[in-house]
């Protein structure tokens, strides 16, 4: 299953815009989304405390500040494969 992480802090809007995204495209595409506050956790708050909201893919930076939503299912579909979409 693809891993999607979501480094956010409360009280942020483009957080909460890029969760309720991930949210919506979860409920018609799988894959397992982590949310981590960067309050909570001094290391990620080190690393992206400029930066927030990041999302990575399967360990990998994908977007940071926003959230294509095309951009997004094309990263799931090229992780997936062909296979996984027939017919498409």
């Amino acid at each position: 299953m693809i891993e999607v992480v979501v480094y956010s802090k409360p009280d942020c809007c483009l957080c909460d815009e890029v969760k309720a995204k991930l949210e919506t495209l979860q409920s018609s595409h799988a894959f397992n989304l982590r949310e981590v506050n960067i309050l909570e956790d001094p290391e990620a708050f080190q690393k992206f405390e400029e930066e927030i909201p990041v999302v990575f893919i399967n360990r990998k930076k994908a977007f940071k500040y926003y959230l294509d939503e095309k951009q997004f299912l094309r990263r799931l579909k090229s992780i997936r494969g062909p296979a996984a979409h027939p017919g498409k």
